[in-house]
């Protein structure tokens, strides 16, 4: 049984098509004083969110950390599991999977 089979097709207007995940990396204390950044320098931990989406049901959660790159992956994972997002595989993807 396919998981979209419960929900039907439904216009969406230009922007509200895709489903957007943002990933923001730490930028404080970097640089010395208050309120001071080093331009194109970041920490490698941050957070994950989603932005909301009417025609997806989607509304903003709580942003979602990490703290290594190496946890992107996971979280982004996390954010789309609790907001109930299915995701289907591309053309590409198609040969890492079995007919069965």
């Amino acid at each position: 049984m396919s998981l979209k089979q419960d929900i039907e097709a439904q216009e969406a207007k230009h922007g509200q098509k895709m489903i957007e995940v943002k990933i923001r990396f730490w930028t404080n204390d970097i640089a010395e004083g208050k309120n001071k950044i080093i331009p194109k320098n970041a920490w490698s931990s941050g957070v994950v969110r989603i932005g909301p989406n009417k025609a997806h049901g989607i509304t903003a959660g709580r942003p979602k950390p990490f703290d290594s790159l190496m946890d992107v992956s996971s979280i982004i994972e996390k954010v789309l599991i609790e907001n109930n997002i299915i995701l289907h595989h591309s053309k590409k993807m198609k040969k890492y999977f079995s007919e069965e």
